[in-house]
Order: structure tokens, then C-alpha cells, then sequence
């Protein structure tokens, strides 16, 4: 059998790691494990699951998202189905098993739990059409899902689906009978961490659970002599062997037919020494000469030795002999290219200059490694050879090959966002950027840049369709993508736009009835009497501000329909022409409405969120008109949930993970940063994609580059709009339940008095001591709250004598504590 199709496959791994409950343990080691296992199922030596079919779930996750990932995952596989969980498992007095998130009662298993058979259903009824459904707990009492599972006997729809299955992959039939595939290769699998009335364990200092970890450590090793392949049935047996050597609980399987000898895996140990795959080198190489020899210095401390002289012998042996590169992301895009990083040394021994001649980002046309680059077939894809190329040209059969370019002397990775990663030994350079790459995509460019870059591989414009007439493949839209260049509405286009139309002229500033202006917050206010009498002003933080607004954020698609006098519809991505000067809010918090934080004048453009906001605050809106899109989905999604699992994973490095009290976040956060400055450097990368990646959708309104898809204003406001009210929200909530108001607001800070120099001392809580619900709450998941910085009221006082009462403390409270 071979290895389930990964493009026809899907996985949802939950890892919860932190519990209100006393008596439940933190349980970091879980959520590590489920981060571990996504990372294995993705990578090609395994696997190979595209990212955006892989759904990592943590302690934030409810019963509700569990499910409704669960049920999705579900609904799209049609070959293998995996859902994975650990954490706390808990049983009632009728043995059944209920799985803990974060607010399970350790005494009343009903409550804050999911229960087994519940997910099972789902994952059964949603899941009718995949081949293979596997089921992987790692928790206590995890052995009664066996007797809840019912495995052993076909169910109608695992029949209904072995003798309806088409003989061509398309579906068609082919107009032929019919051919019935083995039914004992259909039905469900579920792999136990212990008995049904045995505990589970994570070792002392252990980075995984003990069952979890045994399983990674055998996909990470393969088993020696196993074949090229191996079954769940080996991966059963080899860690239940070693368990039981060790006095442990025994894993336990619950096999339907024989799907645990038919579901394979990729067995790493029968691949080749040089490659563990088709990139079995990682997805980039630092180019370093030393003592006249090229070394390649590997993502994964691989230490490769190129035989070439000049650039484009380079390029040829990137793409054709050193394993280098990186699997599509989505089973419509393309393999990534090799990326090849020039440090000082390896800049120089491939015949580049220090840098530019004459000051300019690129190298002339003339220059002598440009021409032998032609002279090979390679053509740049941008103006010619900068800090970051990337260099095509045809290979064998037509197929196009790349190579991405990246020369560190010319300042190809800004310290503003990679901190001194361009000064650090070639090893540590490719260590930060493959993790990375391993985490986000291969860098490309600007983290700006390369956040496009990863919208456009997640959710590809086009894909691959077989024409009914011929049976040629042909190139389609791809559903769900930005597949073609389309016209903005007037009000959408940024100020500075070359096109005259009506009132657009050059780069004057329009009106706000003329122009959609949707961004986060700029907004301060003198403080109260009260407020001065407070010693301390701090700063706290949200995390992924602009990224977790994108979350779940349905986006138009296609260009937008003019309605005059239209009635409002929350469920309608557009922009709305309103008048919102008659609302009256308190003076203490900004107005939700405008990036000023000063009550709108007169009627203005709004975004679909920002008048949804004003709709839940009690406010009747009369839209005068409005360019609404009927078409709509979540194109922003995957995006989101790749660059926040490579945020978690990232944060979890540098010892900050969910889970933890306030005070021990602040402590984490407090220690993070000397933990690891390689580490450090991937969490600004991070956080540099996110941000940029959403403003490159706002395209660039002047000299540009020619329209493209991805140029998308009106989805950049609405991120804006939707981060902004995402604030407010909680700012309002706080002041109603705390009497407690923000003395400044600057994008993703808030400012506020406090009489104490930490969060924790002006953060409401219930009277359970929790966090307010619906407020700011401490943790590192995105969209919660870190700490930004501690300020002196008298400091903040002196500033406003020195700059005026306009001056903004939150863009300063950070540089430092007085």
C-alpha cells in the first residue's frame, strides 16, 4: 500500500497545556508534543501534509472550535482522516472518557470537557467519505476510547463507500465498471497511550509525553530494516515494545479491518544517508568560502561542499544536486526553490561586490556575473541582482526552475526585524533562517514581502483542471483565492492613487466622504485628576494584533457592486458610506469609528466590521451607499493559523508557552529574551510577516509594479477595522466593569494608570480572582495581552509639558521604566 495521499488528507492535533482547575496539572509537554507531531506529518520524509491541512489547536481552543476543526478537516478528507490529542483525561462513574480543555472540572468530568463519544461522532459522521480515519490519545484512561469506539466491524457507510468508489480519481467512472477496492482497507483506527484504567505519564523534564515522545522519536528515526514504508501497525507494536520494557503503561490499538497494517508512513530510516527526501537538505543553504573551499551550511546543521566556481555553476548545483528546496504548501502551488544565502565570504568567492556599484540596489547589467547568469538561461525576476533575487529559467520537460538569492552584505535581513542574525557564524545564520522557513515559508525577500508570498502559496490563484472536451489539463481559478486583477471601488483606492478619477488628484489627502480610512488606533487623552494621583502609567501589548483580526475575517471576492440608499448587512464584506457623527460615547475612550479616536464630523467610509461594531453597541446605521462584494470566504485563514503556529512554536523556544498564570507569563516574557537570540530573531520575523504581509495588501499607490490580485486595499482595511474594534471592545468592557479607562491607545498598545508598576496590578479580575472575561487578558496567545512598559506619571506628565497635550505616551512607554 502506499503512503495515503497527503493533498486528499487532513490532521487536527491538540495539545492543551494549561487548566483553571487546581487539581489539574500544567501539562506543557503536550502541547510541545501536538507542535512536534504537526511538524512530522508535514515534512515530505514522513508524510508531506500540505501546512494548510494540518490544524494545531492549544488551552484556547473550545469545545466548539475542537469540533467545528474537527468537523472541517473531516468534510475535506477523502483519503486519511488524523486527529491527535493531548492532555488530561478524565472518567465518570459509567467508564467513559472525556477529554480536558482548559476549564474541565477535575471533579465533575462533565464539565469544560469534550466528551470522547462526541468527537467520535463528528469525526464519523463528518468524516464518512475519508478511507482512513485515525484517532491518536495521549491521556489518561485514554483505553476506554476502544470499548466508546466500537471498532472491529464495518459500519453502512464504511461498506457504502468501499463499493461506490470510482475507478478513476476524477470521479468520472470512465463510462467502465466499476472497481471495488479491498473493504479491508476502509474503517477506523485508534491508537491508545494506556489501558482504560492506567494513567499516563510525562517523565520528569521531559519535553513530550511519554507516548507521544516514543511515537516522535519513531517517525523521527524510522525503524532500520523496516522497508521503505512503514504501518501503524509497526509504529504500534515498536513503541509498546519499549513502553513494556520499561514497566509503563501499554499503548493500546483498536483496529476496523486491517486499516492499522494498510495506513503507511514514510520509514526514514530505509531513505538515502545524503537525503531524507527530494529535499532532503532543507529548504536553504549559507554560502561561506573558507580556505578556498564552498561550504553550504544546511537549516538542520547539514554541512554540504559545492564544487562550483562562479554564480550560475552555483545555481546549478542548487537546483539539481544538493537536495535544497521545500514541498508546495498547498496541493494547487508550486515546490519552493532553493534558497542560497552569500555571506561576506561566499559574496566574494562568486565574484560579487561588497556592494552595488555607485550606491544602486542592484547590480548593472554589464557586470560580469549578471552576463554569465543570461548566458546560462537565468533572467531575474525583478530588475536585475539585488539583495534578494529570485533568478529563473527552463529545466527538463519545460518545467521552470528557481533559486532565491540572498546577499547578507548588501543588507538583505534588516536588524529592525532579524536583530544581528546577518553578523552571527554561517551555521547560526542558516539555524534561524530554516527554522523560519520550516515554521512560516522561505524567506523571499522583506518579511513584507514574504507575508504576500505566504497568502499566495497557502491559497494559490490558479489550479490544474481537466477540460471535459479534450481531457487536457488546463489552468482555472482556484475558489477561495485572489484569482484575478480587479477594479476598486473609488472610496478604496489609498490617497495618492495615478489614476484622475473624480476628486482624486496627485497626493492630496481626500475627505473622509471621499476615501476609506480603517486603521487601528493613534489616540490620547489628559489624564483625570484621579489618574494623576496614580504613580505609574504601563503599557501593555496585544499580541499579533493585525494577524488575529485576519482570523476568521470574511474577505470580498471579485470586484465590488455600487447600491445607493442600501439597507446594512453584517455578512456583506464592502464599504459603507455613513453618517456616525450622532453617536455619543464617553469622552474617556477613543471613538471606535476612526483611527483619530475623535467622533467622526460627518459622513465617512466604513468597512463591514466597523459598522457591525456600531450595530452591537445598540446604534441603528443608514448606509447613503455602498460597494459591497456577494462573494466572500476566508481567505485570510490559513495565513492566520501558519504564522500563529510558528508564533506559539517560536514563543515556546524562548520558554513563554499558554498555560501559565499571570505572573509566571510576565517571568517567562522577562526571561525570554536571553534565552535564545537566534530564537529571538525568528519572533521578530514573525511578527514583521504578519504586519507586513497586510500592508503589502494595500499595494504601493504610486510608481508601482502593475496590478496584481494580491493588491487588495479594501481586505487591508477591513483587517484594520476589525483589529481596532477587537480593542475597543475589551477597553469598553473594562471601563464598564472596572471604571478604569486608557490614558493612550497607539496600534497594539494601551496605556493606563495604575498604582502599581505591573499589569497585574491594574488588570481587573472576577471575584474568583480570574480574568475579566470579555477584557485584557495575560497570556501568549494572539489576540491576549503581554507587557510593553512602566512609565513614572510625573514622566508622562513632563512629556506633555515638553511636546504638548497632543503627544501620544504610548509610542514612548516602552523605552524604558522610571
Amino acid at each position: 500500500m502506499p503512503v495515503p495521499d497527503p493533498v486528499e488528507s487532513r490532521a487536527v492535533l491538540i495539545g492543551i497545556d494549561g487548566f483553571t482547575h487546581p487539581d489539574l496539572e500544567p501539562l506543557p509537554a503536550a502541547a510541545a508534543g501536538a507542535r512536534r507531531l504537526a511538524d512530522l506529518l508535514r515534512d515530505p520524509s514522513v508524510w508531506g501534509l500540505p501546512a494548510a491541512h494540518v490544524t494545531v489547536l492549544g488551552a484556547d481552543a473550545s469545545v466548539s472550535q475542537v469540533l467545528g476543526a474537527v468537523r472541517d478537516a473531516a468534510l475535506e478528507a477523502t483519503e486519511t482522516l488524523f486527529v491527535y490529542f493531548a492532555g488530561h483525561g478524565l472518567r465518570d462513574r459509567d467508564e467513559r472518557l472525556y477529554l480536558a480543555l482548559a476549564e474541565a472540572d477535575a471533579d465533575h468530568p462533565q464539565i469544560g470537557t469534550l466528551p470522547y463519544r462526541m468527537l467520535r461522532d463528528v469525526l464519523r459522521q463528518a468524516g464518512y467519505r475519508a478511507r482512513h480515519r485515525v484517532t491518536v490519545l495521549d491521556c489518561c484512561y485514554s483505553g476506554l476510547a476502544g470499548a466508546m469506539s466500537g471498532a472491529g466491524v464495518p459500519t453502512r457507510v464504511d461498506l457504502a463507500h468501499a463499493l461506490e468508489e470510482a475507478e478513476h480519481p476524477d470521479g468520472s467512472g470512465g463510462g467502465g465498471a466499476v472497481q471495488v477496492p479491498d473493504a479491508d482497507d476502509y474503517g477506523d483506527c485508534v491508537l491508545t497511550s494506556a489501558p482504560p484504567t492506567r494513567r499516563s505519564f510525562v517523565p520528569p523534564g521531559a519535553r513530550f509525553p511519554e507516548f507521544t515522545g516514543e511515537l516522535i522519536a519513531l517517525l523521527e528515526r524510522g525503524i532500520a530494516g523496516g522497508g521503505p514504508e512503514l504501518s501503524l501497525e509497526d509504529a504500534w507494536r515498536s513503541v509498546r515494545r519499549r513502553m513494556r520494557e520499561r514497566g509503563s503503561p501499554e499503548p493500546q490499538q483498536f483496529a476496523q479491518n486491517a486499516v492499522a497494517a494498510r495506513i503507511r508512513l514514510r520509514n526514514r530510516a530505509a531513505l538515502p544517508d545524503t537525503t531524507a527526501s527530494r529535499f532532503g537538505n532543507g529548504p536553504l543553504a549559507v554560502i561561506d568560502a573558507e580556505e578556498g573551499r564552498v561550504r553550504a551550511y544546511g537549516a538542520e546543521g547539514r554541512v554540504l561542499h559545492s564544487p562550483a566556481t562562479t554564480l550560475d555553476a552555483l545555481l546549478e548545483w542548487a537546483t539539481a544536486r544538493a537536495g535544497l528546496g521545500v514541498a508546495r504548501l498547498n496541493r494547487h502551488g508550486e515546490d519552493a526553490g532553493p534558497l542560497l544565502v552569500l555571506t561576506d565570504t561566499g559574496a566574494g568567492r562568486f565574484g560579487l561586490p561588497a556592494r552595488p556599484d555607485g550606491g544602486s540596489r542592484c547590480l548593472p547589467d554589464e557586470h560580469e556575473a549578471v552576463v554569465r547568469l543570461r548566458r546560462a538561461g537565468w533572467q531575474p525576476a525583478g530588475p536585475g541582482v539585488g539583495a534578494w533575487t529570485r533568478l529563473y529559467r527552463s529545466g527538463a520537460g519545460g518545467r521552470r526552475q528557481w533559486v532565491q538569492l540572498c546577499v547578507l552584505p548588501w543588507g538583505a535581513l534588516d536588524p529592525r526585524h532579524w536583530g544581528g542574525t546577518a553578523q552571527r557564524p554561517p551555521a547560526e545564520v542558516a539555524r534561524v533562517l530554516g527554522t523560519y522557513a520550516e515554521r512560516v515559508i522561505t524567506p523571499c525577500g522583506s518579511p513584507a514581502d514574504t507575508g504576500l508570498e505566504l497568502m499566495t502559496a497557502l491559497r494559490p490563484p490558479t489550479r490544474a483542471v481537466r477540460e471535459k472536451r479534450t481531457g487536457a489539463w488546463v489552468s482555472a481559478p482556484n475558489p477561495g483565492a485572489l484569482t484575478e486583477v480587479v477594479d476598486l471601488a473609488p472610496c478604496e483606492d489609498p490617497d495618492g492613487h495615478p489614476v484622475p478619477v473624480g476628486d482624486r488628484f496627485g497626493s492630496h489627502l481626500r475627505e473622509p466622504d471621499r476615501v476609506l480610512r480603517e486603521e487601528t488606533h493613534s489616540w490620547s487623552r489628559p489624564p483625570t485628576a484621579a489618574e494623576l494621583r496614580a504613580p505609574h502609567v504601563v503599557g501593555i501589548r496585544v499580541n499579533m494584533m493585525l494577524a488575529s483580526a485576519a482570523n476568521r475575517l470574511r474577505v470580498g471576492q471579485g470586484a465590488p457592486v455600487h447600491v445607493e440608499r442600501p439597507r446594512f448587512d453584517k455578512t456583506l464584506p464592502g464599504s459603507w458610506l455613513v453618517d456616525l457623527s450622532h453617536i455619543a460615547l464617553d469622552a474617556r475612550l477613543p471613538s471606535p469609528f476612526t483611527p483619530h479616536g475623535r467622533p467622526p464630523a460627518g459622513a465617512a467610509w466604513y468597512t463591514t466590521p466597523t459598522l457591525a461594531y456600531a450595530v452591537e453597541l445598540g446604534f441603528a446605521v443608514h448606509p447613503l451607499e455602498a460597494y459591497v462584494r456577494t462573494r466572500s470566504g476566508g481567505y485570510l485563514d490559513a495565513w492566520y493559523k501558519r504564522l500563529r503556529d510558528g508564533y506559539l512554536a517560536t514563543m515556546a523556544d524562548l520558554g513563554v508557552t499558554p498555560g501559565l498564570t499571570g505572573k509566571e507569563f510576565l517571568d517567562a516574557m522577562a526571561r525570554s529574551a536571553r534565552i535564545d537570540p537566534g530564537a529571538a530573531a525568528v519572533l521578530g520575523a514573525i511578527e514583521a510577516t504578519a504586519e507586513g504581509g497586510l500592508d503589502m495588501l494595500a499595494g504601493r499607490p504610486y510608481g508601482a509594479a502593475p496590478p496584481r490580485p494580491a493588491r487588495r486595499p479594501d481586505i487591508r482595511a477591513a483587517v484594520g477595522a476589525t483589529a481596532r474594534v477587537n480593542t475597543h471592545r475589551k477597553m469598553l468592557k473594562v471601563a464598564r466593569e472596572a471604571d478604569l479607562f486608557p490614558l493612550a491607545v497607539a496600534a497594539d498598545c494601551v496605556v493606563y494608570a495604575s498604582d502599581g508598576p505591573s499589569p497585574l496590578d491594574f488588570l481587573p479580575r472576577t471575584p474568583e480572582g480570574e480574568p475579566l472575561p470579555g477584557g485584557f487578558r495575560l497570556g501568549v496567545t494572539p489576540g491576549w495581552v503581554t507587557y510593553a512598559g512602566t512609565r513614572s506619571t510625573a514622566w508622562a506628565e513632563d512629556l506633555r509639558a515638553a511636546h504638548g497635550p497632543d503627544i501620544n505616551i504610548a509610542h514612548h512607554i516602552a523605552d524604558g521604566v522610571s
